[in-house]
C-alpha cells in the first residue's frame, strides 16, 4: 500500500483554544478512512488542514509528489436565482469535453441529470452530482465531507456503495468525515475517532467497542451497528443503487436508528 498523505503531530489553535492536538495520520491508495466525532471535535478543520486551506498549523505534512485530490463538500451554496443546470454545473470547473461529463455521470449512475436542474435536485441527486466533478479530475485522494447528510437511510446506503466501487475502480485513497459510525461501518477499511485529539483508531468493529468511542457516542450504536450487520448481508446494490439479488423490501433498512447531533 503506497501511502499518499501523512500528516504527523497537527496542532491547530484558534486564540488559546486547541482545535487539533497532535493528530497523526496515514492515508494510504486504495483504503477508506473515516473520521468520526462529534460537532465541535475538529474535523472540519482536519479536512482543511489536508485540502491545504487551513494554513496556520504546527506539525508536519507530506503528500506524494503530483497529489490530485477530489473534494466533495458537505453542500454547496448555489445562488438560487441563476439558471444552472447540472452539464454547465460540472463545466464551471474546468474545460470537460461532453464525453467525460457524460462518463463521470455514468460513474456515479447520475447520467439522467446531465439536463436536470441544479436547484432541484435532491440531496442524494446533489452528492452524486458533486461526486461526479470530483472523479473528473482522476482522483489519488477523493475528500467527502460528511457526504450523507440530507440522505435518507437507504439513499446514504448507495451512495456508500457507490463510494466502494469508486475506491476499486480508481484505486485511490477515500477520507471521508461522518457522525455516524453504524451506516459507514461495512464500507470502511479504519476509522479515526476524533475529539480535538485521536481517542481511538482502528477497524470499525474494535472501534464500536472501545471505550472512547462508547463515552462520545453510546451504547445504543452498538445495537444498530449489530442490526446494520445483519441487514446488509441480503443484498448488493449496483452503481444506480437498484438491489442486484434478492429483495430490497427484506431489508427494513428504516429500523435503523439514525441521529443528528
Amino acid at each position: 500500500m503506497s501511502t499518499l498523505v501523512e500528516l504527523t503531530d497537527i496542532c491547530v489553535q484558534f486564540d488559546e483554544r486547541k482545535v487539533l492536538d497532535r493528530v497523526s495520520l496515514q492515508l494510504k491508495r486504495g483504503e477508506i478512512t473515516t473520521l468520526i466525532g462529534p460537532n465541535g471535535a475538529g474535523k472540519s478543520t482536519l479536512v482543511k488542514v489536508l485540502l491545504g486551506l487551513q494554513k496556520r498549523f504546527s506539525g508536519k505534512i507530506s503528500r506524494t509528489k503530483n497529489l490530485k485530490i477530489g473534494y466533495v463538500p458537505q453542500r454547496l451554496k448555489l445562488n438560487d436565482s441563476l439558471p444552472l443546470n447540472v452539464d454547465r454545473f460540472l463545466r464551471l470547473s474546468d474545460s470537460y469535453s461532453q464525453q467525460e461529463i457524460a462518463e463521470a455521470l455514468k460513474l456515479v449512475g447520475a447520467e439522467h441529470l446531465q439536463l436536470a436542474n441544479m436547484h432541484s435536485l435532491s440531496g442524494g441527486e446533489n452528492q452524486r452530482v458533486l461526486l461526479a466533478r470530483a472523479l473528473l479530475k482522476r482522483p489519488d485522494l477523493l475528500v467527502l465531507d460528511e457526504p450523507a447528510q440530507g440522505v435518507d437511510v437507504q439513499g446514504q446506503i448507495d451512495l456508500y456503495d457507490l463510494i466502494d466501487t469508486i475506491r476499486h475502480r480508481f484505486n485511490c485513497a477515500v477520507f471521508m468525515v461522518s457522525h455516524d459510525l453504524h451506516l459507514v461501518m461495512a464500507k470502511t477499511d479504519d476509522v479515526i475517532c476524533l475529539h480535538h485529539h485521536i481517542c481511538c483508531s482502528g477497524s470499525p468493529a474494535s472501534i464500536s467497542q472501545h471505550p472512547s468511542y462508547i463515552a462520545l457516542f453510546g451504547h445504543g450504536h452498538q445495537e444498530a451497528l449489530a442490526l446494520y450487520n445483519h441487514q446488509h448481508t441480503h443484498h448488493h446494490h449496483d452503481l444506480s443503487g437498484q438491489p442486484v439479488s434478492g429483495d430490497a423490501s427484506s431489508c427494513s433498512h428504516h429500523s435503523h436508528g439514525h441521529h443528528h447531533d
